[in-house]
């Protein structure tokens, strides 16, 4: 009897306007891990989230949600409904004037009620410590403020999985912290894309690396030129200022 997985990829092919392969023959699949995705830039990580979510269509190969192949668009909203995917670019995704309704979308595109969307969308926002911000107007708050907004729209949906790319790009330390708080508390699954090497370290427990169109499970417990034991010490990596 063949396990089926939450989310599978099989043979998944990739490239951009007929370029060399960015996924070549990818295979992958997860349940309630908290995988880490690390390569250089360029090697397809955001690819591979967006094919995951269905922004991008691969040019060979097929998405599994729960067992099922996904085909169609109908097929990728419900898949939506339960992967939540932060991009890396948070003006790519806050569109509405006002905080609660940027956060508030999401659950109303579900078919809940108004009153609905805005209790869940006040408590996500108290939960992540962002209590007192529905009425802010949402292009004038910090990176950091968009970066936890833009991960209050997601955790409004309540979704299983999570797929967050590069999320402590332009963080301050304070804002770094609580996200990895915030990550900890709600211990969703999630893929990572990351050049936070200690980020990576305190949010996931496998790691991915892609590179030249393969994705390969590091090996873990390497010691490295830093002098301590690191779970990923056979990558090259940086590591943060506190």
């Amino acid at each position: 009897m063949t396990t089926s997985h939450f989310i599978e990829l099989h043979n998944i092919y990739y490239s951009y306007s007929g370029g060399p392969a960015v996924l070549d023959n990818i295979h992958f699949h997860m349940d309630d891990e908290h995988v880490g995705l690390i390569g250089a830039n360029g090697s397809g990580k955001t690819t591979m989230l967006q094919i995951i979510v269905g922004l991008l269509t691969p040019l060979k190969g097929c998405i599994r949600f729960k067992g099922k192949n996904i085909l169609k668009d109908d097929d990728f909203r419900e898949l939506r409904k339960d992967v939540g995917f932060l991009f890396q670019n948070t003006d790519d995704q806050l569109f509405s004037p006002t905080v609660l309704e940027d956060v508030a979308f999401g659950p109303l595109n579900m078919g809940l009620s108004a009153q609905e969307a805005r209790h869940i969308s006040i408590e996500t926002l108290e939960r992540l410590g962002l209590s007192g911000f529905e009425n802010r107007i949402t292009h004038m708050l910090s990176g950091g403020e968009k970066k936890l907004v833009a991960l209050a729209s997601i955790l409004a949906m309540r979704p299983r999985l999570l797929l967050l790319d590069e999320p402590t790009n332009d963080l301050d330390p304070e804002t770094r912290s609580r996200l990895i708080d915030i990550l900890s508390s709600l211990n969703k699954p999630s893929i990572i894309i990351s050049h936070d090497w200690d980020f990576l370290e305190q949010t996931t427990d496998i790691l991915y690396n892609l590179e030249n169109g393969r994705l390969d499970r590091c090996e873990e417990g390497h010691i490295h030129t830093h002098r301590h034991i690191h779970p990923y010490g056979d990558q090259p990596h940086h590591h943060h200022d506190e």
